[in-house]
C-alpha cells in the first residue's frame, strides 16, 4: 500500500473528520491510547470548563490525515505516542510555535529545536521475556544480534507500532539505509512474529508463546503492577546500544487551530506537576519535567545505559522508514 494512501485509510477509520464537533469544543487527535491519555483530559476538562473532543487513533494514520486535511483539519491539538508522526507535522509546516515559558520546562534533548512540539513523557525501548524460556545470560548483547539463527521465531515485533517506526528511523539515521533494510530483512527471514502492539507482545510471551519481543519498558512494567505474579522481565541492550532508545512521546498546536488560548492550556497542563505524576505513576513513564521523581519502579536511566537521539531527525524519515518495513515482509507474516 502506498504510504500517501493510508491517509485515505484513516479517514475511513478515524471518520470524517469534520462532522460532528462542536465549535465551542477543543479538538485533539490523540495516538495515546484513551486509557493511557483520558483521564488527564478528563481532569483539564474538569479544572478549566473546557470541553475536549478526542479523537484517537494510531499516532502515523493521524498525521497523515492531519496532512490531507491541511489548513480545514478540526483538529487544535496533536498527541503523538511519539516524535516521528509529530515531527512529520512540523516539517510539513502544519504545526504552531509554542510558547517560550512551556518549551523551557523540558530539557532541549526532548523538544523541537524550532519550538514546534514539546515532549510530554519518556519511555525506552526494551526487551521483554520469559525466564522460563530463555536465560538473561542468552540474551542478546545487540538489537543486531536477534537476526542471527539463535533467535530464529522467537522474536515479538509490532511493525506498525510508532515506537518500533522511530526506532527504525533512529536506526536508518545512524546505520544507513542499507543496513536498516538488511536487518528488519533479516528479522523477517528469521522469523520474527508479527504483533498488533506492545501490550500484545507482553502477554504472548508471559503465555510462552515466544520467548522475548521488542517493546517499550513500561508495558512489562504495568503487566506486573497489575498482577505480581507476572513472570516476564524487562531487559536493556548494553553499552547505548540503539536498541534501547529513549523515545518520547509529544505534543503539539495546529497551525491551523483558532483556539490558540485552550490549546496552549491543555499543552501547559501536560507539563504540570500533576499531569507529571500521572506518567510517573500511572503510566510508569519517565517524567520529563524537574521537580517531578520517577517511579520507584522504573529504572535509573544512566544505569541502564539507554540511547538517546535528535528527535527531530525522526519526522522527516516517517515516510521512508513505514514504506521499509513494508517492504521487508514483517507486517505481512
Amino acid at each position: 500500500m502506498q504510504i500517501r494512501s493510508l491517509a485515505l485509510v484513516a479517514i475511513a477509520f478515524v471518520g470524517l473528520a469534520a462532522c460532528g464537533s462542536s465549535d465551542e469544543a477543543l479538538v485533539v487527535y490523540s495516538g495515546r491510547t484513551e486509557n493511557l491519555i483520558g483521564p488527564l483530559i478528563d481532569q483539564f476538562s474538569e479544572e478549566t470548563g473546557i470541553t475536549v473532543e478526542v479523537r484517537y487513533d494510531d499516532s502515523a494514520n493521524l498525521a497523515l490525515l492531519i496532512d490531507q486535511e491541511g489548513s480545514r483539519s478540526p483538529a487544535d491539538v496533536f498527541i503523538s505516542q511519539s516524535p516521528g508522526a509529530i515531527g512529520f507535522l512540523a516539517g510539513q509546516d502544519l504545526l504552531a510555535p509554542l510558547d517560550d515559558e512551556v518549551l523551557q520546562m523540558v530539557s532541549d534533548v526532548y523538544r523541537n529545536a524550532n519550538g514546534l512540539w514539546v515532549g510530554m513523557s519518556g519511555r525506552v525501548r526494551a526487551v521483554v521475556y520469559n525466564p522460563d524460556l530463555i536465560g538473561e545470560s542468552d540474551l542478546p548483547d545487540s538489537i543486531f544480534d536477534l537476526t542471527d539463527v539463535a533467535y530464529r521465531g522467537m522474536v515479538g515485533v509490532a511493525p506498525e507500532n510508532g515506537s518500533f517506526q522511530d526506532f527504525v528511523t533512529a536506526m536508518r539515521q545512524i546505520n544507513g539505509d542499507e543496513v536498516t533494510a538488511d536487518w528488519l530483512q533479516g528479522m523477517a527471514d528469521n522469523d520474527a512474529q508479527p504483533y498488533a502492539n506492545n501490550s500484545a507482545i507482553v502477554e504472548a510471551v508471559g503465555r510462552g508463546e515466544i520467548p522475548l519481543g521488542l517493546v517499550n519498558h513500561y508495558y512489562n512494567l504495568r503487566a506486573i503492577a497489575e498482577d505480581p505474579s507476572t513472570i516476564t522481565k524487562n531487559y536493556f541492550f548494553p553499552n547505548g546500544d540503539i536498541g534501547s532508545l529513549v523515545i518520547t512521546t509529544a505534543i503539539g498546536q495546529l497551525a491551523s487551530s483558532d483556539r490558540e488560548d485552550a490549546a496552549r492550556r491543555l499543552i501547559s497542563f501536560m507539563l504540570s506537576q500533576s499531569a507529571q505524576g500521572f506518567f510517573s505513576e500511572e503510566t510508569l513513564e519517565y517524567p520529563l519535567i524537574s521537580g517531578v521523581a520517577p517511579s520507584p519502579l522504573l529504572p535509573d536511566l544512566g544505569e541502564i545505559g539507554a540511547a538517546t537521539y535528535d528527535f527531530d531527525s525522526l519526522g522527516g524519515g516517517l515516510e521512508a522508514t513505514k514504506e521499509l518495513i513494508s517492504q521487508s515482509g514483517l507486517e505481512g507474516k
